[in-house]
């Protein structure tokens, strides 16, 4: 583990940055943070499961992308 005391303030500068500005990267085949397994968990139909995981393949984006897109898509049409 690093000691955080020891670092320079360029190296503490590019971990800040790194934290805090790096979106991490979902695999479309449900690697990552969210995983077929805990959508499940969500209580989620077997078929709505399906589909999100077969649409994130399609467009190669993670299932956080595409249920992220569609409640944008459902909170626009609402205005």
């Amino acid at each position: 583990m690093t000691d955080y005391k020891d670092m320079t303030d360029e190296e503490y500068e590019a971990l800040d940055n790194e934290l805090t500005c790096t979106v991490p990267k979902l695999g479309p085949n449900g690697t990552g943070f969210i995983t077929q397994r805990e959508i499940r968990n969500l209580g989620l139909q077997t078929k709505t499961v399906q589909y999100l995981f077969s649409k994130a393949n399609e467009l190669k984006k993670s299932p956080a992308q595409i249920i992220d897109e569609l409640v944008c898509k459902e909170m626009a049409a609402a205005v």
